[in-house]
Formats: C-alpha cells, structure tokens, sequence
C-alpha cells in the first residue's frame, strides 16, 4: 500500500509573502542642510528720521499713519512750515507740504495734492453768516483784512474795502473778524485751525483756491522719499512705481 503525504502538523500559512515583501526596501536619506556659522549677519538699517515740513493747514494724518505702518523703524517728524519761509524750508527738510505757488521751483519735485476752497470768516453777529454759502458780490461794502501769511495773494474783490490797518498774522486777523471789525478770506482748513466760538465761516463759491503740494529737492530723492510720494499717491507696500 502506497504512503499517503505527510500532513503538517502546524496551521497551514496562505499568500506566504514574497521575499521582497518581507524585507522592504529602507526609506530614501532625509535630506540635511548645511549650516554656516560664520556667515555674515545683515546689518541693520541705519538710524534715520524723516523730516517732513508742513505748512499751517495741512492734513497729512492719514499719511502719517500709513508711514508708520509701512516703516515702523524710521520715525516721521513734523517740522512746522511758515508760508513766507516755505521755499528755505524745503532744503531743511526731506520733504514738506506747501502751498502753490512756490518761488523758485526749477530745483524742486513737486506733486500738486489738493485744492483747498476758500471761505469768510466773520463775527457770529455778522449778516453774511445768515446764508448758506457767499459769492463775491455778497462782499460789497466789507471791509477785508489783510494777511501778512496770505495763501491767495493780494485779494481785490469789486465793491470791497481794504482794512486802514496793517495786515495780520492769520490767528490775529480772525481774532479781530471775530470783534466785528472785519472779514477774514482765508483757506477753509485755517478757519478750522483758528476756530473760535465768537466767529464763523461760509464758503466762498467764487473765490479763489489754494493748492496744497508736495515739495522737495530734485537732488535729494531717497528712498524715503519715495516711499512717501507712493503714500500720498495711494500705492501700496506692494505696488510697482
């Protein structure tokens, strides 16, 4: 009688893997960075401040908010600007904000910003306060005082009379509109400086305006420099000139 096949005695393995399977292959080498430890630190920005002169009137908050932003490590400072004096202080500073015209300006950027209306500052007693807004023929008879500071210019409106007085710095001749003596032209944004309870203002819708710019030297445009035009002009951080 023929032997029948030994059996195993164990539990039969199934899909016994293959020899591949059973020793897989080892994961790639992670890749590792040299590091230099002598390589040269950057150096650090300069310390430096930007100068910026502005002339009385001006607005430039938002501006200066948005350079704080953009250039936290270099602080703005704010140089007063008087308006006789505008053209020297230009050289003194990085830059300013002044009004148009401005002498000599060949050597000069400058970006006109925005134009200012102007308006009549007179007593809360006066008669013109009664309307909404004034045109110059609203004007006839009043007696205007003059500005040593004007930002218009000499003013000669039809029908008006020129103070017998000196002209007056710009606080002054609104503190003496305020008496009643007189009335003061001036941009809007000076009524609103020298804001007093016993005066008001109307806008003069045939008057005059007055442009306020940006100015600085041609020779001297820095980085700073062109940051803040960029500022000015709406571009942000990551804009393109």
């Amino acid at each position: 009688m023929a032997k029948q096949p030994r059996r195993p005695s164990g539990p039969v393995r199934r899909n016994k893997a293959a020899p591949a399977e059973r020793f897989p292959p080892r994961n790639p080498p992670k890749k590792t960075v040299k590091v230099v430890f002598d390589a040269p630190a950057p150096e650090p920005d300069e310390p430096r401040t930007f100068r910026l002169g502005v002339i009385a009137g001006a607005t430039p908050g938002k501006w200066i908010d948005a350079w704080k932003e953009r250039m936290p490590r270099v602080p703005l400072e704010l140089v007063p600007v008087e308006l006789a004096g505008q053209r020297s202080a230009i050289d003194a500073v990085d830059a300013a904000l002044v009004r148009l015209p401005v002498a000599d300006d060949d050597g000069l950027h400058v970006i006109a910003l925005y134009d200012e209306r102007p308006v009549v500052v007179a007593s809360v007693d006066s008669h013109l306060l009664a309307a909404e807004e004034l045109t110059v023929a609203d004007l006839e008879g009043e007696v205007v005082i003059g500005l040593v500071d004007d930002p218009f210019g000499p003013l000669e409106f039809p029908g008006t009379v020129a103070a017998s007085f000196a002209a007056l710095p710009t606080e002054e001749a609104i503190a003496t509109a305020a008496s009643g003596v007189g009335i003061v032209i001036v941009p809007m944004s000076l009524a609103r400086l020298h804001h007093r309870k016993d005066a008001d203002y109307r806008v003069l819708a045939d008057g005059p305006t007055s442009t306020v710019a940006l100015a600085w030297p041609r020779e001297r445009t820095t980085a700073d420099v062109d940051t803040f035009v960029g500022i000015v002009r709406g571009r942000t951080a990551n804009s393109s000139r």
